[in-house]
């Protein structure tokens, strides 16, 4: 596909060959492990064993590194997957990284419960601040690595910035573009080396897979993901990249109405009087408002907020609602909530990724906006 289609285009063609044989128009689940070789060493397509290449992670691989502006996209088997992938590719014993003070919690965990036990070491920081990035660089740093949006506090960092600080050191800068998609925001065209999805989440779309990807420009770099991908083995089976390669031809049009539903939430949150704060960078009022409105095309469906009661009143929140499914993950067509404290990002506490016992995080689905906003009314009491 031409880089002079738009996104949408790109979402539902990039990727997607009709099939040769019969016309299909929608790509093949090869469900094979291995292929039959014309020869010894004759592979047909560079196709021999299916952890090495399978025609539709293929499919997939490609329409992710349209979407992101990249060179190459790799899709793994869920995006903790991926990340321990760019780790091993990165790092080796003695090197550090620079990790956001509210990184994901599996995230916090790989870094300080595996990671760190083969010699690679880490520093937080709050990466919304580029001095607090700068200074949190050592010699031994290889990758600063941020979320933006981050996961669960909506904490924003200037792309463009940090790939700056980055650079200046030598480091690489790793980009979670999960909470964003790159619908909204494209990490590559602003300096990003490396970017970072849970397919799981809006790539996907349903809540119906598991899945993970990276995204790159840097030929040599891709290159080294691509063998230790397949000298890991933790790729997409040929069932779970079909269902992202679905998910994603729907991106552009369901991250739009995520999008018009958190605005609609994120406003009811900040006229409630039991709620204390609300979390999300399309309110004016957001210290990294001005950032996001720069890099991003919209700001997305995840909102935040703390309750005014303390823990126990959040808990109470999550159990109340109805619409609002309890529930870990998050950007499916429907509406999740969770205490995070408690949930997502238990590993963190006690750490200073520990998120504030009193919040409530809301993956904003494609409902009614009207009958999201009186369910979190009836929860709030």
């Amino acid at each position: 596909m031409s880089d002079q289609h738009s996104f949408e285009t790109l979402a539902i063609h990039a990727g997607n060959t009709a099939d040769p044989l019969t016309g299909a128009v929608v790509p093949p689940i090869y469900q094979v492990s291995t292929y039959k070789q014309d020869g010894v060493g004759g592979l047909r397509g560079g196709y021999e064993y299916s952890r090495s290449a399978n025609p539709t992670r293929t499919a997939l691989e490609e329409n992710l590194a349209a979407l992101e502006g990249g060179r190459r996209g790799l899709a793994f088997a869920s995006g903790l997957a991926a990340e321990d992938c760019l780790l091993r590719t990165l790092l080796t014993p003695g090197d550090h990284v620079v990790i956001p003070n509210d990184a994901y919690g599996g995230t916090f965990r790989l870094f300080a419960k595996v990671a760190s036990r083969w010699g690679v070491e880490f520093s937080v920081a709050d990466t919304s601040d580029v001095a607090a990035v700068r200074a949190a660089i050592t010699p031994s740093t290889k990758a600063v690595w941020v979320e933006t949006p981050s996961n669960p506090l909506l904490g924003i960092t200037d792309i463009a910035a940090v790939a700056q600080v980055a650079h200046d050191a030598g480091a690489r800068l790793v980009v979670d573009n999960t909470f964003a998609s790159p619908y909204l925001q494209q990490p590559l065209a602003l300096g990003a080396d490396v970017v970072v999805h849970s397919t799981t989440k809006y790539m996907g779309g349903h809540s119906d897979v598991v899945g993970g990807a990276l995204v790159v420009s840097d030929p040599e770099l891709a290159e080294e993901l691509a063998y230790h991908q397949n000298a890991m083995g933790a790729v997409a089976g040929p069932f779970d990249a079909w269902l992202v390669l679905r998910g994603i031809k729907t991106l552009a049009v369901r991250m739009d109405r995520h999008t018009e539903n958190a605005t609609k939430v994120a406003d009811l949150l900040t006229r409630h009087p039991k709620v204390s704060q609300v979390l999300y960078p399309g309110l004016p009022e957001h210290p990294g408002h001005e950032v996001a409105a720069k890099q991003m095309k919209a700001f997305g469906g995840m909102v935040s907020f703390r309750v005014a009661g303390g823990e126990e009143a959040a808990v109470e929140v999550c159990n109340r609602a109805k619409l609002f499914t309890l529930g870990e993950s998050l950007g499916g067509v429907e509406s999740l909530l969770e205490h995070p404290g408690r949930m997502t990002h238990a590993s963190a506490a006690g750490s200073p990724l520990e998120v504030p016992a009193d919040l409530v995080r809301l993956s904003v689905g494609i409902e009614n906006g009207d009958d999201l906003l009186a369910d979190l009314t009836q929860a709030l009491g």
